[in-house]
């Protein structure tokens, strides 16, 4: 897969250097001389150049590219990068970065944004998921559809624990995604049992994310 990353600063080297130990091919584009540092990611391309104008996304071959990913620190970059990548060059997926949550509800869908990534959001949602068993906690929001990557540690008291997955009726427009319990993560398999402490990832339609904390988070009594 390739990859082209606007911004090679802190946030975009560690991301080149995740993809490039994952066997993605990796571009770097940034317009500062400072910021070329080829001796810290030294497998992936790089590219001095503003990458909101269309002759350097051009020589980026952003066309090549099956996701950009918007890292710069200035959001307006992000979001002129995002429009570009998505209405000029169609590459499938677009990810942004959000410097400020003021600026959040910009990263749409109208601006290209497949997935908008604010870092404030994260860590307060790492902060909610440690102390927070059975609450929902919004991680990522995806554009397209309206939905939402959520978290929820199953708490012991949950209707659902020691049930099967395949047992359990999930409400409409919610999937399901991956169990990690301790160190491993699971394929949600229907012959799974849901133990307590278990941390739940759904993609999850905003609107029934209500829906799917009361189910997983209250016991409810025989009748």
């Amino acid at each position: 897969m390739r990859v082209a990353i606007a911004g090679a600063g802190a946030v975009g080297r560690s991301i080149a250097g995740e993809l490039l130990e994952n066997g993605h091919e990796v571009l770097l584009i940034d317009k500062a001389p400072t910021a070329i540092s080829v001796e810290r990611v030294p497998m992936a391309e790089w590219l001095l150049a503003d990458a909101c104008e269309i002759t350097s996304l051009d020589e980026a071959a952003l066309q090549r590219c099956n996701v950009v990913i918007a890292a710069t620190g200035d959001d307006k970059v992000n979001l002129v990068v995002s429009l570009l990548a998505k209405t000029e060059y169609g590459v499938p997926r677009v990810v942004a970065r959000v410097n400020n949550p003021k600026n959040e509800w910009l990263f749409n869908e109208s601006w290209g944004v497949d997935v908008a990534v604010s870092t404030p959001r994260l860590m307060s949602a790492l902060v909610e998921e440690a102390v927070s068993v059975g609450d929902l906690v919004r991680l990522l929001r995806f554009s397209h559809g309206d939905a939402n990557l959520v978290e929820l540690t199953l708490p012991p008291e949950s209707a659902v624990t020691g049930t099967q997955v395949g047992d359990v009726t999930w409400p409409e427009d919610t999937s399901l995604v991956t169990i990690i319990r301790g160190s491993r993560v699971l394929t949600p398999h229907a012959e799974e049992t849901l133990e307590a402490g278990d941390e739940l990832l759904f993609v999850a339609a905003q609107a029934r994310e209500e829906q799917l904390e009361d189910l997983l988070s209250v016991r409810r009594e025989d009748a």
